[in-house]
């Protein structure tokens, strides 16, 4: 009976030792393919202007992917938000992007014989929209914008098209009720009360040109409430991908002194073109989907990334590559 004991054991520590092989066989065959040489050229990738969650969010995904595909070589380049990047795409000067989903349904409605070229890779987060004021400003909602200042966002941003939609809907007209600028999230928050009154800006929370500003400056936000999203919801169009939401407390807390915000968001789309490769699209999308965590710990908004609604990524269609992978990791 001595002898039999040790022969069992070996066999169960044997067995147990096979089963860890498999499983970790399995793991990493979610990490990254087993046996598959990963894809290797050059493709473009347009992110956002400076200080925005775009650009950061680019820039961080570079360094994961590079791990992945040491081989693949990707070139950031800049823009001026989504409705630039819904283009660049579409018409070939980018390979990839992020755009929010309003910006890429308007884009649809104005070029419908394009629309068929855009394909979704994979749903990433909210953009909420965030109105800066001076603090001793006598802006206390939308309709005070009457006779302001106000940086609208850049022409080819996600920020234009919701900074006018947001206006129109409180009765102003942003070309004859309100002075109107072009001011990015990496130069306007800087004027408010110098030179301009209020600032439009839609990002992911907390915005690092926002978020660096509060360290050192006091600034407030203008309420955003579920009636006028309504309103704007009734002109149409791609405005059906707002949704009224509150701004947590944590985002900008030396700012909002424990309180949430009223505002309206819109997800943020991962998106390329039809004729993208579909490996190497399948390999860019397990990244996007594996290094969650590690792009959260520096952009926050990037731990909201999910698998369960990463294929979400109406108005597109799923890019056969990015179908692949959900498909291969679907229990």
């Amino acid at each position: 009976m001595s002898k039999v004991f040790p022969r069992i054991g070996r066999r169960r520590a044997l067995q147990g030792a096979a089963a860890g092989v498999v499983v970790l066989g399995l793991l990493l065959w979610w990490l990254l393919p087993l046996g598959e040489d990963p894809p290797s050229g050059t493709i473009k990738f347009s992110t956002g202007s400076e200080a925005g969650v775009y650009q950061e969010y680019g820039e961080r995904l570079k360094t994961e992917l590079a791990k992945d595909m040491p081989d693949l070589k990707l070139k950031l380049v800049p823009s001026e938000g989504s409705q630039a990047n819904v283009k660049r795409v579409a018409n070939g000067e980018a390979d990839f992007t992020i755009a929010a989903a309003d910006a890429v349904e308007t884009y649809e409605l104005s070029h419908p014989a394009a629309a068929d070229r855009l394909r979704g890779v994979a749903r990433l987060y909210d953009d909420y929209v965030q109105l800066v004021i001076p603090p001793g400003s006598d802006i206390h909602s939308v309709s005070d914008l009457r006779g302001k200042r106000v940086s609208i966002g850049l022409r080819d941003s996600g920020v234009r098209l919701i900074a006018e939609r947001v206006l129109r809907a409180a009765g102003i007209d942003p070309e004859k009720d309100i002075t109107p600028s072009s001011q990015g999230i990496d130069t306007g928050p800087k004027l408010v009360g110098h030179g301009i009154d209020a600032f439009f800006w839609s990002g992911g929370l907390p915005t690092e040109g926002l978020r660096t500003l509060a360290e050192t400056t006091a600034f407030r936000f203008v309420p955003i409430d579920a009636d006028l999203v309504a309103k704007v919801h009734t002109e149409g169009a791609a405005t059906h991908y707002y949704r009224a939401t509150n701004m947590p407390e944590s985002a900008y807390p030396t700012v909002q002194n424990g309180e949430t915000v009223p505002t309206m968001a819109v997800s943020n789309l991962l998106m390329t073109r039809k004729d993208m490769d579909p490996r190497l699209t399948e390999w860019i999308t397990r990244t996007v989907i594996k290094s969650r965590d590690g792009i959260g710990a520096h952009v926050h908004s990037a731990q909201l990334v999910d698998l369960r609604t990463a294929i979400y990524t109406a108005p597109l269609s799923l890019h056969e590559g990015a179908r692949r992978y959900y498909r291969s990791v679907k229990p």
